[in-house]
């Protein structure tokens, strides 16, 4: 294979690499929209017309539970489709991953309530958010590795955060559809007008699968093609040579996830059921905080570039140790400027540079013949442990301490300080070049030509 040509395949067309950006963004910012959209109901919803109980507090929790129940089924779906998107290739999985996701969503809008069916409301509403936590455990690593391993090293971080934009951008898309259905009455919100942006995903999942066809592998799992060197089990592979690193992704992954459901969704029951502030105002909040969220991501992404992923860790992960008292006591004056301000501090500017560089540093301490593995298994395992978990802990610790947010605050701090001492160990390649510590690569072979060819591009 000749220099040039391996040039004009190492030089992304711009239109090309356009199509990647939007296939990585859009496919995760639906997924992501279905997955919040639960998450915010279950709070003002379903605790209500699906997890009927005579306490109110009991309803809530139970909702919660059926929350945090998709995040434990998560990292079976990672398992399953990052053993595809190893062996088969990153491209197939984000389709079945998006059709799971929108099956199970637009299934949601048409559930009967608890009142029409009995008991078969609640299960019936649990196994959808299984399916949900099972398309979701394996579309977030392919949407990532989509958008790094086509990444030049200069601008890794950039194109490493995009994917995560996605969750703030889902988020929005779930807000504003949820605020614009809370300005009809009570009673036509809670029979009809909640269901609307769940039937709505249908369209946005066809719309999603449309970008993403066409689009090609990525060359780095076309560079594990050529070796011949892909694994019979990832999984294994994953666990017997790199589970320091898994370790490491699930212990950095607890600050990103256990304070996101608290400041964006906790903070919903929260603020209108202890506080007093409308759902409305609170919606509002969340949707204004997370717009600017979106906004440093990219910014946060492209800093890393510069100064290196771990520094923007840190600085983010040391501010929400900060933050995490400042925080609740800003709530607890009851002013919807203070609400704002503290949500805006917390989900945007402490949260956007934790999140930005997280995948593109996983994505970094992993071989390419196990990386679909390794990064979801992190991700999803610690998003399991202290992700749908934390909107359930925060009310079961309000409700066993009386009302005081200490122990939630506490508990931010913790998830900050098991992250900090899980990114010690981490070594910053933001400077080098993504495979080019691969072992696939064996000595002598065609492949090893191909790969110092690469490395000159």
């Amino acid at each position: 294979m000749s220099l040039q040509l391996l040039k004009g395949k190492c030089a992304m067309d711009p239109k090309k690499m356009r199509k990647v950006w939007i296939a990585s963004l859009v496919g995760s910012s639906i997924e992501w929209f279905d997955y919040f959209l639960y998450g915010t109901v279950a709070a003002l919803v379903f605790n209500q017309i699906f997890f009927v109980t005579e306490d109110p507090s009991v309803g809530l929790i139970l909702a919660y539970a059926s929350f945090a129940l998709s995040f434990f089924i998560r990292p079976f779906g990672g398992i399953i489709f990052s053993h595809i998107g190893d062996r088969i290739g990153r491209k197939k999985t984000l389709v079945v991953t998006l059709s799971l996701m929108g099956v199970a969503t637009f299934g949601m809008g048409l559930l009967p309530t608890y009142q029409a069916i009995g008991i078969w409301a609640p299960i019936l509403l649990i196994t959808l958010r299984l399916v949900q936590g099972l398309g979701i455990g394996g579309e977030w690593g392919g949407a990532l590795l989509l958008a790094v391993e086509y990444a030049p090293k200069e601008k890794r971080g950039l194109y490493g955060s995009i994917p995560q934009m996605g969750v703030t951008i889902g988020m929005v898309m779930g807000t504003v559809a949820l605020s614009i259905m809370t300005l009809l009455p009570e009673e036509s919100f809670m029979t009809w007008g909640w269901r609307i942006p769940f039937l709505l995903s249908a369209l946005l999942v066809i719309f999603g699968l449309w970008i993403r066809k066409g689009i090609d592998e990525t060359p780095s799992f076309k560079k594990v093609q050529e070796t011949g060197d892909i694994p019979k089990l990832p999984i294994v592979d994953t666990l017997r040579y790199h589970w320091r690193e898994v370790l490491i992704a699930i212990g950095a992954k607890v600050v990103e996830t256990a304070p996101f459901y608290i400041f964006g969704t906790f903070v919903v029951s929260y603020a209108t059921t202890e506080l007093g502030f409308s759902r409305t105002t609170t919606l509002n909040t969340v949707m204004v905080a997370t717009i600017i969220t979106t906004i440093l991501i990219p910014i946060m992404g492209s800093l890393s570039d510069r100064i290196g992923r771990k520094k923007v860790y840190v600085a983010g992960t040391i501010g929400m140790l900060l933050f995490a008292f400042p925080y609740f006591w800003m709530l607890q004056q009851q002013s919807v400027v203070l609400l704002v301000v503290a949500t805006v501090i917390g989900l945007g500017i402490i949260w956007a540079p934790i999140t930005a560089v997280l995948g593109t540093m996983f994505s970094e301490i992993f071989n390419a013949k196990v990386r679909y593995t390794g990064v979801t298994l992190g991700y999803q395992i610690g998003a399991a442990l202290a992700g749908g978990t934390a909107p359930l802990v925060a009310a079961s610790l309000m409700l066993q301490f009386n009302g005081s947010y200490v122990p939630v605050a506490v508990y931010i701090m913790f998830t900050a300080v098991i992250s900090l001492i899980a990114i010690w160990a981490v070594k910053d390649r933001s400077q080098e070049n993504l495979d080019e510590e691969s072992p696939l690569i064996k000595p002598g072979s065609k492949s090893i030509k191909v790969e110092k060819e690469l490395s000159k591009v």
